[in-house]
């Protein structure tokens, strides 16, 4: 595949290297993580307010390194970006009416991850709703409306998307009626990702082309997080304490969307060191005796940072 990155031997082996280290501590399976890392050198091509225009933009590739980075992999809430540019996306063609209902639907999905909010902005974007089993003609037509989401992304014939799935709300205690059958008696419907198709979806938001440079901009607004982390209330996650922005130095401005459930935890993450270097880092993990630790993506996140420095 050829993917959005040059593939950069130097950064391979510093990847190969963080890897060894962090399945050594942590006891990780060879097929419990994927990674996709990218690191951007001068003249920068991000955060630059839109300068760049999108043909000139997807002229350049940046050094990368990967693992397992095509492998499709339940993305817990990380989808939540994908629903967030297809919104952003709707309301540049004039296909849904902008209203301050959905504004606040899109952060409270993003900045707060709740899956109330996505549930909107997936019925937004698709016009279907959650309900009781439907005959199956109906069933039918829902199931095409749904898939909306999907066929927009392969529109954009990004080989990195190959495979992808994007059609499910995510849940607390899992799905019923409808959206029960539509994920398939063994879920097989559900959504599938790859580091590499988030990576370079984030890509597109920090260089200003994802639909236009002011709602990429107002997107990667949406995705800035405070480190060291406002405390957050008890029972609720801040998306950076046990993932990759608490492994980053004091001083990194960091844009994220973290995922986790009890099978899988993961980031994904644009990010400025102090020193002003940008980056872009994606990892999954899986294993239910993993997702719960709240060491391994920040030990992964300070040993990239330290190869950056």
């Amino acid at each position: 595949m050829t993917t959005f990155f040059a593939s950069d031997t130097a950064l391979q082996a510093a990847l190969d290297q963080v890897i060894e280290q962090v399945r050594g501590e942590f006891g990780l399976a060879p097929t419990q993580l994927a990674i996709t890392w990218v690191v951007y050198d001068p003249p920068y091509i991000t955060n630059t307010g839109g300068a760049l225009s999108a043909t000139d933009f997807w002229q350049y590739r940046p050094r990368g390194a990967s693992y397992r980075g095509v492998e499709l992999i339940y993305p817990a809430s990380v989808v939540k970006l994908f629903y967030l540019v297809a919104a952003h996306e709707w309301l540049e063609q004039g296909m849904v009416p902008p209203s301050a209902e959905l504004d606040r639907a899109l952060r409270d999905m993003i900045v707060d991850s709740s899956n109330d909010a996505t549930a909107l902005v997936v019925d937004v974007l698709s016009g279907t709703t959650s309900g009781p089993e439907l005959p199956p003609g109906p069933f039918a037509t829902w199931c095409h409306q749904r898939n909306i989401v999907n066929r927009f992304f392969q529109s954009l014939q990004w080989p990195e998307l190959e495979g992808v799935n994007l059609n499910q709300k995510p849940w607390g205690d899992g799905p019923y009626g409808r959206e029960r059958l539509f994920v398939g008696e063994h879920y097989e419907n559900r959504n599938y990702l790859t580091t590499h198709a988030v990576a370079r979806l984030i890509h597109s938001i920090a260089g200003g082309v994802a639909v236009s440079a002011a709602r990429s901009q107002t997107m990667l607004t949406l995705m800035e997080r405070s480190l060291p982390p406002v405390p957050p209330e008890p029972g609720d996650e801040d998306q950076v304490t046990g993932f990759l922005g608490a492994g980053l130095p004091p001083g990194t401005r960091f844009y994220s969307k973290a995922g986790f459930t009890s099978r899988v935890r993961h980031d994904a993450a644009y990010f400025e060191l102090p020193n002003g270097t940008p980056s872009l880092l994606v990892v999954f993990t899986e294993g239910r005796e993993h997702s719960q630790n709240r060491d391994i993506l920040p030990q992964l996140a300070a040993l990239i940072a330290q190869h950056i420095s």
